[in-house]
């Protein structure tokens, strides 16, 4: 775009300086009019003169539609394009073709809240299947209509304990949750005057012994949070946890990785009442740290405590099928002040993107999808252990991830990785490494990764 300093006088019908804008001079003098001042500038005479820029913005010169497009190309290249054997809540998975195309269409798109049910069936229907497919996955009564990602949908989860609670204002969340999660939370906490205490881990899984204890000598517990599989990858056993956590009028919170709940046990089987975590797992491609979508699922009691958006299956006056919000007194956009939270900017494209994956891969599809994550994953793991140069960090059950000590430099051997085209996992500590393997990562990508060591 070119450097326009003092825009011309228009004329009638032109743009301010641009042809694509559509306010004539006309239209312009009569807004200002209306709101009772006699220039644009007079919009800004509340900002202080010194902290108003006055120079000329540095742009770049115009280009044609070729040479934008060349230029981009070469932004592009400068990207290295890496074979990923790397986790920590961001996944690699497939993406089948025709969910880009469909979500580019423009009544997905481009469409925002439905608040007006009458001409938003389509987009109220497809949430619906979202919701229903996420409590399918999940094993819970109830889903929302998606949250933001993750780790924000964890820390509603924790003030909806709360509010579930009444007078409990303390989190117990275990040391083995991702510490992504674990900084937002607490994040959210403080400004809610809440107490988060941590759980201590043992042999990398939450302490059973130190949670019962904790429950025995706390009489304000509003909920304990942990994850599954935990943040070194382990898939850790909650037998007893719901029913320690129910004695003494605690909420049971689960975080997952939902691509991972095709095989493993799920949070309502675990006696959960509220499930969280992030779908990215489910097809959403990495794509530099998102947008991706949080899901939240809970037990029917706790439905109108839940955050975020409710949609629900009616019939119309004819007797039709109908799709509409339900429960909308729990939202901001009712009563501000008493709102289960301020999540209301409509997160269903991402949900689309959810609902679309489910669909395409079905039961069958997404289990052997993720079958083929963790053969691989072990595959990689006795790799690794045959080169003399690993060991396990924690000798407990894994998915996809896991951990490992090496008896060498990490930071050589992932530079040595990377030169190679390969982005080898996560450093964990001066001596652990933490690698994932996804249904996209071949015996032969595995095979090279191990014979770069």
């Amino acid at each position: 775009m070119e450097k326009v300093t003092n825009p011309p006088s228009l004329g009638e019908g032109q743009g301010v300086g641009f042809k694509y804008f559509p306010h004539t001079e006309a239209d312009l003098q009569d807004m200002l009019r209306t709101v009772g001042v006699d220039s644009l500038d007079a919009l800004y005479g509340d900002i202080p003169d010194h902290l108003r820029f006055r120079g000329d913005y540095e742009l770049p010169e115009s280009m044609s539609e070729l040479e934008v497009r060349q230029l981009f190309e070469q932004l592009g290249r400068q990207n290295q394009q890496l074979v990923c054997f790397a986790g920590a809540g961001v996944y690699d998975h497939y993406t089948p073709a025709v969910i880009p195309n469909l979500l580019s269409r423009s009544e997905f798109l481009t469409s925002y809240t439905p608040y007006q049910a009458e001409i938003s069936q389509g987009t109220l229907h497809y949430i619906f299947e979202y919701q229903s497919m996420m409590t399918a996955l999940t094993g819970m009564d109830i889903s929302n209509a998606s949250m933001y990602d993750g780790t924000t949908a964890t820390a509603e989860a924790v003030l909806m304990a709360v509010a579930a609670g009444k007078k409990q204002h303390r989190i117990l969340m275990s040391d083995t949750v991702d510490e992504k999660t674990q900084a937002v939370v607490r994040q959210y906490a403080h400004f809610q005057q809440l107490d988060v205490e941590v759980i201590p881990s043992k042999n990398g899984v939450t302490d059973q012994s130190a949670l019962n204890a904790q429950l025995s000598t706390l009489n304000d517990v509003a909920g304990v949070l942990v994850q599954q599989p935990n943040r070194y990858g382990i898939i850790e056993d909650f037998t007893g946890f719901a029913d320690a956590c129910h004695q003494q009028k605690a909420l049971f919170i689960m975080n997952s990785v939902a691509f991972d709940l095709a095989l493993l046990k799920t949070p309502g089987e675990w006696g959960a009442d509220i499930a969280v975590g992030d779908g990215q797992s489910l097809g959403i491609p990495m794509q530099f740290g998102g947008p991706y979508v949080g899901y939240l699922c809970c037990t029917e009691k706790l439905i109108r405590k839940m955050p975020g958006r409710i949609v629900g299956r009616t019939h119309d006056s004819r007797g039709q099928r109908a799709f509409v919000l339900t429960l909308q007194a729990r939202e901001q956009h009712i009563r501000r002040q008493k709102a289960t939270s301020n999540i209301c900017s409509n997160q269903s494209l991402m949900a689309l993107f959810v609902t679309v994956y489910l669909s395409l891969m079905g039961k069958q599809g997404l289990r052997e999808a993720a079958q083929l994550s963790y053969d691989g994953a072990h595959y990689l793991s006795e790799q690794l252990l045959a080169t003399g140069h690993f060991r396990m960090a924690f000798e407990q059950p894994f998915f996809n991830e896991f951990c490992v000590r090496y008896d060498g430099d990490i930071d050589a051997l992932q530079q040595r990785w990377l030169d190679a085209g390969f982005f080898g996992g996560i450093k964990v500590t001066d001596d652990t490494i933490m690698l994932a393997v996804t249904e996209k990562r071949t015996k032969e990508e595995i095979d090279q990764l191990i014979a770069l060591i």
